[in-house]
């Protein structure tokens, strides 16, 4: 498909805050126009003339106004009742200077099941409209009484005959159906008046409350709507692409952010129709590494966990309190500059192959670049921020590169003989729930990372949800978590906890080496091994060596996964060890609820310890 300018649009349900916050905020992620919602409009204290200035002195359009409800293929006197109601809304739409207003398909009981009727009365509606230079456009609603598809509303609006009479396209209402979008491609495309977007998980519920609570911005659900895109344009269409998102968490959230999640979906989505041309992601190659913001307090037992895993001390960072801990390609950072209570994950830093086009293609998709100091002498690594703050670093690593970063650093002593780590296998980081899918679509938009299935599994605190992205060689993964709830005593006391994966050859070997250089390893109960030799049947030798040495185990039909765990360290951070066999590529989530039980048994024994 060509590339074509399409504006960019959303609708004012899809933020939180009154009608004044959410059009600033549109405004500010870069949307050209906005579809008014009439219930933010009710809401709001100013006129709908004042809404208007507004809008122009921020460089928005009002592409659409929305909802009117329940108006076909009704009695005479209801349908008097609703073409009073309609000139009163042209009279606001007069004032708002929008040119198109959504009529939705009745769910109304006095509406008969009568398509003549309903065309009839419709081209009535256009009719009044046009006489005020205004639009209709006639969507059908998933759950509407008699007109759910949009083959029906499309029957209707063709037998209606009004130039002013068309149709607006829903993605969810047509894909939550399971409907054929391909028939777009034979509706003129002067008869498609507006285009919706959303995006939904695949869920088995009524189809209404899927619509009003679980709706996602483009890439962050399981509908493919690229195809579906790609028929509305094939058939012709021209105008805006819109967002309309009902999305509990969204209206809830900060509507700036939330807006710029809104506008690099819709980027990415024009990336994948070929109507929009964005800086390519350039391949990565891995994990460069981790940093660890960590204070005084922390830093110690870090240090002492580290060399209990094997790594060494390898070199301290030329002007700044950064010291290099090194096993294999495993690189560990600890920063005493970048903390102010306990340790967390401060960085993360990707091998690409091109930095500077990284960042670029990072800048394009509206993700905060952050400001560096450095030496005339130091690499100009280039940064952005992750929606949950976690800075992310394009590098390169090699020292033929002559701009690696490993140069900033002073080498005090070479790699010890370790204890079997390779490398990172992957970063776990916890969400808030509020940027957990923003989270996953930011990973890959910005990083060219493809999401993995949603899983969800019940944790002793509650329901966790987990989400890894990766590239396609797997040399860089990133699980995210969420937990809805952390709240009070009775919660885990670790504020959004975080995990550094490390890669190993023979995990059995690594735990005792491990074990045998005072790591402090989590121990998991007998318990497990019990239900895992009843679950998986290992074989017996392999079943006692995981129970000696507390390494857990998962397999699929790919391959096998051995891995363990430290304690939690510095309040939040731990690291797990990871070996992979086959082509085992998931994150062992069965076994997560075990391994938070034994953190929680491990704080539990040390408070009191502490407290004898």
């Amino acid at each position: 498909m060509s590339s074509t300018e399409f504006r960019r649009s959303i609708a004012t349900v899809c933020l939180s805050g009154t009608l004044e916050d959410k059009l600033t905020a549109a405004a500010r992620a870069g949307f050209d126009g906005v579809e008014i919602f009439e219930n933010d409009l009710v809401a709001s204290s100013w006129s709908a003339k004042e809404i208007s200035e507004h809008c122009a002195e921020l460089g928005l359009s009002i592409d659409l106004y929305q909802p009117f409800r329940d108006f076909e293929a009704v009695p005479p006197d209801v349908l008097a009742r609703n073409l009073r109601r309609a000139e009163l809304k042209f009279d606001v739409m007069d004032q708002l200077g929008a040119d198109t207003m959504l009529v939705c398909s009745s769910v109304s009981p006095d509406a008969v099941d009568d398509d003549d009727l309903a065309a009839e009365q419709l081209h009535l509606l256009a009719e009044h409209a046009a006489a005020r230079g205004i639009r209709i456009a006639y969507e059908a609603l998933a759950w509407g009484r008699f007109v759910n598809t949009y083959e029906h509303s499309w029957r209707i609006v063709r037998r209606a005959a009004h130039p002013a009479l068309g149709l607006c396209l829903d993605s969810f209402h047509i894909l939550s159906r399971g409907s054929d979008p391909a028939a777009i491609r034979t509706i003129p495309g002067e008869k498609l008046f507006f285009l919706q977007l959303a995006d939904a998980p695949r869920l088995q519920m009524d189809v209404l409350q899927w619509s009003r609570h679980h709706r996602l911005f483009p890439g962050q659900g399981a509908f493919d709507l690229t195809t579906f895109t790609g028929h509305v344009l094939a058939a012709g269409y021209r105008g805006p692409l819109s967002l309309e998102v009902f999305n509990d968490v969204f209206r809830q959230a900060d509507p700036v952010p939330a807006a710029v999640d809104a506008m690099r979906s819709l980027l990415v989505l024009q990336e994948t129709l070929g109507v929009a041309q964005l800086p390519p992601a350039p391949a990565l190659a891995g994990h460069a590494f981790v940093e660890l913001a960590v204070d005084d307090v922390a830093e110690p037992p870090l240090a002492e966990a580290l060399a209990g895993l094997g790594f060494t001390e390898a070199g301290h960072h030329r002007s700044k309190p950064v010291r290099l801990w090194q096993q294999g390609n495993a690189r560990i950072l600890l920063n005493s500059a970048g903390s102010s209570a306990g340790a967390s994950v401060g960085a993360v830093a990707v091998e690409s192959a091109d930095p500077v086009g990284s960042a670029r293609r990072a800048q394009r998709l509206l993700a905060p670049i952050l400001p560096r100091s450095h030496r005339a002498d130091e690499a100009d690594l280039s940064a952005i921020a992750a929606p949950d703050g976690t800075s992310v670093f394009f590098c390169r690593t090699g020292a033929d590169t002559g701009d690696s970063w490993l140069g900033d650093f002073t080498l005090t002593e070479p790699p010890g003989p370790g204890a079997g780590v390779t490398g990172i296998d992957h970063l776990a980081l916890t969400q808030p729930f509020d940027h957990f899918d923003e989270a996953a679509l930011f990973y890959r938009a910005v990083l060219g990372l493809e999401p993995e299935p949603v899983t969800e599994f019940a944790a002793p605190f509650g329901l966790v949800r987990s989400r890894t992205v990766a590239d396609p060689s797997g040399r860089v993964r990133v699980a995210l978590e969420s937990a809805l709830l952390r709240r009070g005593d009775w919660a885990p006391g670790v504020r959004e906890p975080q995990r550094v994966a490390l890669t190993t050859g023979d995990a059995l070997a690594s735990a005792r080496r491990m074990q045998e250089l005072g790591a402090p390893l989590l121990e998991i109960p007998g318990n497990y091994y019990d239900d895992l030799d009843a679950r998986l049947a290992p074989d017996p030798e392999l079943l006692t060596a995981l129970r000696q040495q507390s390494v857990l185990y998962d397999r699929d039909e790919h391959g096998e996964l051995l891995h363990f765990f430290t304690v939690v360290l510095g309040g939040r951070v731990f690291f797990e060890v990871v070996q992979r066999i086959g082509g085992y590529a998931g994150d062992g989530a069965a076994n997560s609820p075990v391994r938070m039980a034994a953190h929680r048994r491990q704080r539990a024994a040390k408070r009191v310890e502490e407290s004898a």
